[in-house]
């Protein structure tokens, strides 16, 4: 979209304000200047200090004012920041101007539309900030660059390079044009197909400056992008290195020879002097270009195409060459010894000996293979055996020579450059020949090899997409130029392949380093009018694609830097003032020295090739994801793409890569992993709306429905956690052990959500909700607790936690089982909702068929730091629930605090089981459970019920009877001031309708009281009958061992003193007798005293004690009685886990 703001000049200061009262979502207050800024700026240059004063107009030109830097939001729905100063005055549209602040007008969202810049990230604003030396604002330009100038070359310039001049014919020659052929169309397909998934994601809406790093972390996510950008800058730092290792090649062995520091005395060190050549001059040539582009980038832009003229020249030259030598072949002898090449350094003649004044002397080459130059030395066995023949190096194209180089000839390192056609004798002693001036392998050769050596030929498909900030329209030409730039080069490719090996002798092809030709280019032999024109256009060419390389490589991570997903990489986002990326050139150029000092073109190559292929895999992958979601927002402009395409290049990357080297493929992929997996840990949170994220959605829904066709076999039950959290009054967390325990008992396996209610309603509980939901997340990430957050805003307790029981979870993905804390404070509180909650909450677990855990003392449970030496963990298996009992102690004993805990299982035995059977059928079951514990039973005897099991019952019922009472005068004095409120509103009422009518009104609230409390003596009468495990709400908390009738009277004493203020009946008159307390509450409470005094006698110092959980009476009458029976169960232990199970079997002896 064209659409800009641009100064226009309005007469009159009222005007002006007026103009701008009336169009407030019109001007953009970013873009707003001060009339001082208007002043200085050239472009306006008022001629009189009173004549219009320029404001700005909505108007469709390029924006001449931005700030440089590309802006991740863009202006859309409720981005206000920029709106604050807009205010809406009107009526049109005064239904809508309430939301005005979330939901702006079309008009002003069509105006930040169009003031939405896309400058680009690269060298433009850097050298424009060079330039800018005075304090005047320099207007942007616009882009202007077309697909020619702006893609297509660009991407020639990149592909066509340092391996085209130096290794393509040595390929040819070892690889045969056929195989060759096969490795161009490869490595072509690879970069035609990604060419084609990156034209889709380029054309799926903007790219701002960034090119391949912006596509791959905005299409999977800042995890896949951080890592296949580091990946990307990796490759683009070694590729720096290759095309210095290339300029200082050629430099060293075809421009000035003698230039080397370091000279082999021997044959075998001829190697080892080059590559330390190679290093001295390699890391000299990295300074420099380091100082240039550091200076100054403008000079690196301006020279560029420069050393495009010198590639393309080059390329002409040798096409030239190719069809002179139809006509006229150059004269380029090569020297052969029987059938192997000779190194053409130290000798003129290719002769054995020479006739000079009719006397036959030995020539330079004879001194070579004999000891001396008579006649009668003793020379080389193979060199006495065969003759010295010379070919010519280049036949030209019509000599049939293709014939001979369509084969490989692969070999070993050290292997000699044979020719096929001639033939020789060998000699008797062939361990001299690599000491001999032969031409040899200077590598072992394969065709993996040449492949890995040959892809970084067709690397460079990104230039396009790098400047997409210059382009004038980014989504054509960016599809287009890419797409006729590989098309061309793959075309150069291909006919050079052929044309080498068609016009080459096969042993000057496999000659490396030309030695065969006097140390020529061996391309260069083949062009015209000189080998000069390919020597210096391949070094410039060289020269400048590393200048390129030391360019763009610190940008691209100043980019990533920027982005804030690594944080360790933050310091490389900073720069000069200017923007220039000193830090991240500094740590771009010592990576590119660590290449350097490889020092060998061949050993660089692939590493850089595994790089370029992650980063290519990756975009095939987020174009295939993308596709293959069909996510709303995918709608590429470029047509021409199918997600088959995208995986059968993401494949071709994949193999290309353990094609070329694999275990340079694993180190590659190891550090990319590593990436992921540290931005995934370490890194900034984004949302990008990332295909991942969207393919993680599509993948979870598939396995929802997958999971609710059936239930999950025992096999593989695990408790999915719903765990209830309690929040004080500041919405923090009352008890973290809890989410401590969830961990180690989940160890981030299954489900977990973590559940809170808040009594209210959603409207005004909103920012409570989210506090309450951001403490929780804050909590659970301190505990390591994996899983989700649910806080429900609910009129009352009970029905927000019945509302988590039910709703929890999605499909199959629901919770099975309810942790939550024991209700410590249940006697202290003054609200009996408190444990009737808690009551509640055991009931609807039940009637869900979903287990329940209930944590005791949960704060002083372990953390997650704490480690417990010895100890054990003691299972009370009273009833069968299942086998939760016995799988709860293997997960948690799977976590380290509880690791060196031993495991224990009591059960208890009645006087008429055989105790002696009973453990044998034990340690059998738990041996097929492949469970280790210790196994032990203990035998409850049927003892009287002790008179301390009496009494205990009836301070239980008297507490019942009393907190009833308690609420019946509590509703009594609720209705005696609603009958003298209805009382006075009936006098009044009198006054003007008659006494009559009001009468009636007076006496109904009586009779409703009546009632009430007959109903409520109903209830206190048949209580007793229902209640199993309940709490009382006022009283002693501890009730003594030893009862002593002082004791009794003690307790009733305190009791009358906390009420005296209560009119309620004395609790003396209200005490029944032991005859006639309720038999089934004496039985459970001396079943409660009874286990509890067997368990304290045993598991009193246990880590932890895990025990059958008993259930609520089915008649809620008797819920506080069944608070209290847990209570004395529980008494005198310090951590337990009340485990009642599910109503399923979730242990099996079967695997």
């Amino acid at each position: 979209m064209g659409d800009r703001f641009v100064v226009v000049p309005v007469d009159g200061g009222g005007e002006v304000a007026d103009r701008e009262e009336h169009s407030g979502s019109v001007v953009d207050p970013q873009t707003q200047l001060s009339r001082g800024e208007l002043e200085k700026d050239p472009v306006f240059e008022p001629q009189d200090p009173n004549a219009a004063v320029p404001i700005l107009e909505y108007n469709r030109e390029p924006n001449k004012y931005g700030d440089g830097v590309p802006k991740e939001n863009s202006p859309f729905i409720n981005n206000t920041d920029n709106d604050k100063s807009n205010s809406y005055d009107g009526t049109n549209m005064a239904l809508f101007e309430e939301e005005m602040d979330s939901n702006p007008m079309v008009s002003s969202l069509l105006n930040k539309l169009a003031n939405y810049t896309n400058l680009t990230q690269g060298a433009q604003e850097h050298e424009e900030a060079d330039d800018d030396e005075s304090s005047k604002k320099k207007a942007v330009k616009s882009p202007q660059m077309g697909t020619f100038m702006g893609v297509y070359l660009p991407c020639i310039q990149n592909i066509l390079g340092v391996i085209l001049f130096l290794r393509l014919t040595w390929i040819v020659g070892t690889a045969g044009i056929l195989e060759s052929l096969a490795i161009v169309g490869l490595c072509c397909s690879c970069t035609m197909l990604t060419a084609i998934s990156m034209s889709a994601i380029a054309t799926n809406g903007v790219v701002p400056a960034g090119g391949s790093y912006y596509m791959i972390s905005r299409s999977l996510g800042p995890e896949f992008g951080g890592a296949v950008g580091l990946c990307f800058y990796l490759g683009t730092t070694f590729a720096g290195s290759m095309y210095i290792l290339g300029t200082i090649e050629i430099l060293l062995t075809y421009i000035v020879p003698k230039a080397a520091i370091f000279v082999a005395e021997k044959k075998e060190d001829e190697v080892d002097a080059l590559l330390n050549n190679m290093r001295v001059y390699g890391t000299c040539c990295l300074t420099l270009m380091s100082v240039v582009v550091f200076v100054g980038v403008k000079y690196v832009n301006k020279l560029a195409l420069v050393f495009l003229a010198c590639v393309f020249l080059s390329i002409l030259a040798i096409y030239a060459g190719v069809i002179k030598t139809i006509f006229e072949p150059p004269d380029f002898p090569v020297c052969m010894l029987g059938n192997r090449t000779l190194q053409n350094h130290n000798f003129d003649k290719c002769l054995k000996t020479d006739v000079i004044d009719n006397m036959t002397v030995t020539t330079q080459l004879w001194k070579l293979f004999c000891d001396g130059p008579e006649l009668n030395a003793t020379c080389n066995d193979y060199f006495k055996k065969n003759n010295v023949t010379n070919i010519q190096g280049i036949p030209g194209l019509t000599s049939g020579v293709i014939s001979e180089n369509m084969w490989s000839a692969y070999g070993p390192l050290g292997m000699l450059d044979e020719s096929k056609k001639l033939s020789s004798t060998e000699g008797s002693n062939s361990t001299q020949d690599i000491l001999m001036p032969y031409v040899v392998n200077d590598i072992a050769t394969f065709f993996t090899l040449l492949v890995g050596i040959y892809f970084p030929s067709v690397t460079g498909i990104m230039a396009g997409s790098n400047r997409s900030g210059d382009l004038r329209d980014a989504q054509r030409s960016i599809p287009v130029g890419t797409i006729l730039a590989i098309f061309t080069t793959s075309i150069i490719y291909f006919s050079s392949v052929v044309l080498f090996g068609a016009c080459i002798e096969g042993v000057l092809l496999r000659d490396k380093f030309g030695d065969s030709v006097k140390g020529n280019l061996v391309i260069g032999t083949l062009s015209w009018p000189s080998p000069w024109v390919i020597v210096i256009g391949s070094f410039f060419s060289c020269c400048g694609a590393g200048l390129q390389s030391l360019t763009g490589a610190p940008r691209l991570l100043q980019a990533i830097a920027r982005d804030g997903i690594v944080p360790f990489l933050q310091v490389f986002g900073h720069g000069k003032a200017n923007g220039e990326p000193t830090w991240a050139l500094l740590l771009t150029g010592g990576i590119c020295e660590i290449g350097i000092l490889i020092a060998s073109l061949d050993a660089v190559a692939p590493i850089l090739s595994m790089f370029f292929l992650m980063c290519y895999l990756f975009v095939n992958l987020a174009c295939a994801v993308q596709t293959l979601l069909r996510t709303p927002n995918w709608r590429p402009r470029f047509k021409y793409y199918h997600w088959t395409l995208s995986f059968l290049g993401m494949s071709l990357c994949l193999a290309l890569m353990f094609i070329s080297s694999w275990y340079y493929a694993i180190v590659a992929m190891a550090i990319a992993g590593c990436i992921y997996k540290y931005i995934e840990y370490r890194g900034a949170e984004k949302e990008w709306g990332d295909g991942i994220r969207g393919l993680s959605l599509n993948a979870a829904r598939f396995a929802l429905i997958r999971l609710e066709d059936a239930a999950p076999h025992t096999k593989n039950w695990r408790p999915q956690l719903l765990v209830l959290l309690n929040l004080d009054s500041d919405q923090a967390v009352k008890h973290p052990r809890l989410l401590s325990f969830t961990s180690q008992l989940k160890a981030g396996k299954g489900l977990t959500i973590v559940g809170n209610v808040l009594e209210g309603t959603f409207l005004t509980k909103e920012t409570e909700g989210k506090r309450a939901e951001q403490n929780i997340k804050s909590a659970m990430s301190a505990e390591r607790t994996k899983g989700f957050c649910h806080v429900v805003v609910s009129s009352n307790l009970r029905d927000g936690v019945s509302h988590l029981i039910q709703s929890a979870g999605l499909g199959g993905m629901k919770h099975n089982t309810v942790l939550m804390a024991w209700p410590g404070t249940w006697k202290q509180s003054n609200d009996p909702q408190s444990w009737r909650n808690f009551t509640e909450t055991v009931r609807e677990t039940t009637f869900a068929h979903q287990a329940l855990l209930v944590a005791k003392n949960v704060d002083s449970f372990p953390t997650n730091q704490d480690r417990l030496g010895e100890g054990t963990i003691d299972v009370w298996w009273v009833v069968h629930d299942g086998g939760m009992l016995m799988l709860l102690p293997f997960l948690l004993r799977q976590h380290k605090v509880w690791r060196k805990c031993k495991m224990r299982i009591f059960t208890v035995a009645q006087m008429d089981d055989n105790s002696i059977q009973m453990k044998k059928d034990l340690q059998t079951f738990l041996y097929h459970l492949r469970l280790n514990a210790e196994v032990e039973v203990v035998e409850m005897h049927d003892n009287d019920i002790s008179a301390f099991t009496y009494e205990k019952t009836l301070v239980m019922e008297q507490r019942s009877q009393m907190l009833k009472q308690m609420q019946l005068s509590k509703t009594e004095r609720e209705r005696e001031i609603q009958s003298i409120t209805d009382e006075s509103r009936n006098s009044i009422r009198r006054k003007n309708q008659g006494a009559g009518q009001g009468a009636s009104r007076q006496s109904s609230p009586t009779e409703d009281t009546q009632e009430d409390e007959a109903q409520l003596i109903h209830d206190r009468n048949t209580a007793s009958h229902a209640s199993m495990n309940n709490k009382s709400e006022s009283g002693p908390e501890h009730v003594h061992m030893t009862w002593t009738k002082e004791k009794l009277f003690t307790e009733r004493s305190r009791n009358r003193e906390c009420n005296s203020n209560v009119a309620v009946r004395d609790l003396f008159n209200m005490k029944p007798e032991w005859g006639s307390l309720n038999q089934t509450n004496v039985r459970r409470m001396h079943t409660a005293i009874k286990l509890n005094e067997v368990v304290v006698n045993k598991s009193q110092g246990a880590q932890l004690v895990l025990l059958n959980m008993p259930g609520p009476p089915k008649n809620r009458g008797g819920d506080e009685n069944y608070m209290e029976f847990l209570e004395v169960l529980l008494e005198g232990l310090n951590r337990v886990l009340l485990v009642r199970g599910g109503g399923r079997e979730v242990i099996t002896i079967y695997s």
